[in-house]
């Protein structure tokens, strides 16, 4: 993923979905909203149930030019014609997934706070180092990314930096301008309209490019 000049959105899907109603959810979305990639995150390891998410998520995301990336699942990705993979192992398997999906694929890299493990992942080969959680989470050790991470990342790393995680529109105001894109998930999902949760959330990036 190219670093854009203002914010863009990174959907995360939720860790489980129904197929019945799921993909008119997730295109509903993609109609009202610009959204940069999105990453399929499903919990467990059901090879079936994986798969069936991923082509339907595919067909919609596909059919209007939006890449969708797997968290984990290298091989998956490979065989059901995604394109790229998202790593929760910090810069550990960035070299082997960039191996085995060859320079085409988006390869991004999850390095929770640490500013090591980041340029690592960017020198290893990631397209993106995703930070976070940005916000009060329940998940992980409650260690947040701060601010101050995201902005010496964004002087001094070209390599586009994803903040995720508890995201609120004062913490999108807050930092829009150090980071390239939101990973935005949870967030939305749980909403009856998650379109109009979305442009709630992210209301202060249409206000800062106003």
């Amino acid at each position: 993923m190219d670093t854009p000049e203002q914010p863009q959105i990174y959907l995360i899907t939720p860790p489980s979905i129904d197929l019945t109603v799921f993909p008119d959810r997730l295109a509903g979305v993609l109609d009202g909203a610009e959204i940069a990639c999105i990453r399929l995150a499903l919990a467990g390891n059901d090879e079936d149930a994986i798969a069936r998410a991923a082509d339907a998520c595919r067909e919609v995301a596909h059919a209007r030019d939006i890449a969708l990336v797997i968290s984990n699942h290298i091989l998956l990705a490979q065989r059901l014609g995604l394109d790229g993979v998202h790593l929760d192992d910090a810069a550990r398997s960035v070299r082997a997934a960039r191996k085995e999906l060859g320079t085409d694929a988006i390869v991004g890299s999850f390095c929770g706070t640490s500013r090591h493990d980041g340029m690592s992942a960017g020198e290893s080969g990631a397209d993106y180092v995703a930070f976070g959680p940005v916000g009060d989470v329940s998940l992980g050790s409650g260690t947040r990314a701060e601010r101050d991470l995201f902005q010496w990342w964004s002087e001094m790393i070209e390599v586009p930096v994803v903040a995720e995680g508890g995201l609120t529109p004062e913490l999108v105001a807050e930092m829009a301008p150090s980071t390239d894109f939101f990973g935005i998930g949870e967030e939305i999902w749980a909403a009856e309209d998650p379109l109009n949760a979305l442009r709630a959330l992210t209301a202060p990036i249409r206000q800062r490019g106003a």
